[in-house]
């Protein structure tokens, strides 16, 4: 995860986001009936996506994965253990339950009243580290305060469990004063950083930013292990071109990941098209200074 190339897959997309990426994935609403076959229709989709000859070690660094894919199978392994094991992708554990509401501009992340048990189960299932994601809405400065104080304050706590915290402090691509929002968000991590306890590690996941380069301090940063970037909704074209132009920043891609896969392609097919996406973000993840 330090100095690696390639990028880190994100398949964690929980309850209230399953049904958006099972449609995505041409499967429609109508096709369940019930939570339980809801999540089964998306683990189906996921072990497709980590079975794939594309989805290696190769190219993808890590995969970040929803608690309820922590505790399946893939191919008669445990999830964490088999891309591992058996693809040398390091497996990552959502441990987020969601977002409240706006408040001063953001939102922070609910409760986490279960968080240490949850977080002794990833470590005997083998999990490397964590990702908690909050959302800002726009630059209002108490609102990112408090919000990268929550971040760090539940990584404080994971880092004491012997795991990674990938610390998310998004902000929406749509907010109209996007780059002074990112502007106090860095301000504030950079200060997080050098209050962090003992001699730990976080990772950053952060939208790409409007102004390029914003990141790359923090980058060099003793304690940051590395900083990754979702795609926010950009589209996979648009997203690798703006994540190329940040050199030492990696895509954490989703949506953009899953892009042209449906349910109803052949397995030739899917491949391909799963085998062209990596190709394509791994390219724009290994960009370095100069070009």
């Amino acid at each position: 995860m330090t100095e690696g190339q390639g990028f880190v897959a994100a398949l964690d997309q929980s309850g209230g986001s399953t049904p958006k990426a099972l449609r995505g994935y041409g499967i429609p609403d109508d096709q369940w009936s019930t939570e339980e076959e809801m999540f089964d229709l998306v683990h189906a989709m996921r072990v497709r996506v980590m079975t794939s000859p594309a989805f290696t070690g190769e190219h993808i660094l890590a995969a970040i994965l929803f608690e309820q894919t922590m505790d399946r199978m893939v191919l008669a392994q445990p999830t964490a253990a088999y891309l591992w094991e058996r693809r040398q992708v390091v497996p990552i554990l959502k441990v987020d339950k969601g977002l409240a509401g706006v408040t001063d501009g953001v939102q922070l992340m609910k409760d986490m009243p279960d968080l240490d048990a949850l977080l002794d189960r990833a470590v005997t299932a083998g999990i490397f580290g964590t990702k908690m994601r909050s959302v800002v809405k726009g630059a209002n400065a108490p609102g990112i305060q408090s919000l990268v104080a929550q971040q760090f304050s539940y990584a404080e706590r994971i880092l004491a469990h012997g795991l990674v915290p990938i610390v998310e402090p998004e902000v929406d691509i749509s907010a109209p004063d996007k780059a002074e929002a990112e502007t106090l968000v860095h301000e504030h991590v950079a200060a997080g950083l050098d209050t962090l306890p003992g001699d730990g590690q976080v990772m950053l996941k952060i939208s790409i930013p409007t102004v390029a380069g914003l990141w790359s301090d923090v980058m060099e940063h003793p304690r940051m292990m590395r900083v990754v970037a979702l795609s926010g909704g950009y589209e996979r074209d648009d997203a690798c071109a703006r994540l190329a132009q940040n050199p030492g920043l990696i895509a954490s891609f989703s949506r953009a990941l899953l892009e042209g896969l449906t349910a109803e392609q052949s397995d030739e097919d899917f491949d391909a098209t799963l085998a062209a996406s990596v190709e394509q973000i791994y390219a724009a993840s290994v960009t370095k200074p100069g070009g």
